[in-house]
Parts: structure tokens; sequence; C-alpha cells
């Protein structure tokens, strides 16, 4: 996973030249930092992307077998039914 750093230290210094006291500013510092690891923790990764494309890969292939499955078992009931029709 990429990394995407976020400068505590930098980001404290800036709030307190805002207004804001130290303590306040590493509260407020520590929740933006946690909440951006929250979000990160639950994007894909191309690993993620590649499973998925591989389950859907097949998926579409079972898909397709049981279509010509179906298909074959009606023309079978189709032509049985059609050698049971009388023809005059």
């Amino acid at each position: 996973m990429t990394a995407i750093t976020f400068d505590t230290h930098v980001a404290i210094k800036r709030l307190i030249t805002a207004g804001f006291d130290e303590q306040q500013a590493e509260a407020l510092s520590d929740t933006i930092r946690a909440a951006q690891e929250a979000r990160l923790n639950e994007l894909a990764t191309k690993a993620d992307l590649k499973e998925i494309e591989v389950k859907i890969a097949e998926a579409k292939a079972e898909t397709i077998k049981w279509m010509f499955g179906v298909a074959a078992g009606q023309a079978i009931f189709i032509l049985a039914v059609l050698k049971l029709l009388p023809w005059h």
C-alpha cells in the first residue's frame, strides 16, 4: 500500500501559530492522523482488484458453461417432443 504521511509536528506548529494551545493542537493532529489511517485501511489495493477480476472471470466462465448446458438440454427436449408428434 502506498504510504501517505501526515506530519503531525508541522500540523501542531501550524495550529499553535493559529491560536490553539499545545494540548488542543496535539489532540486535533492525532485525531486527523487517526481518521486518515482509518480511511486508508478501507481502500482497495491492486492485489484486491486483481482478486476481484479473477473472481469475475471465474463467475463469467461458470455462467457461460451453465448457459450452454441449459441450451443443450432445451434442444434435446425439443427434439424429443418433435419425435413424439405424429407427422402426416
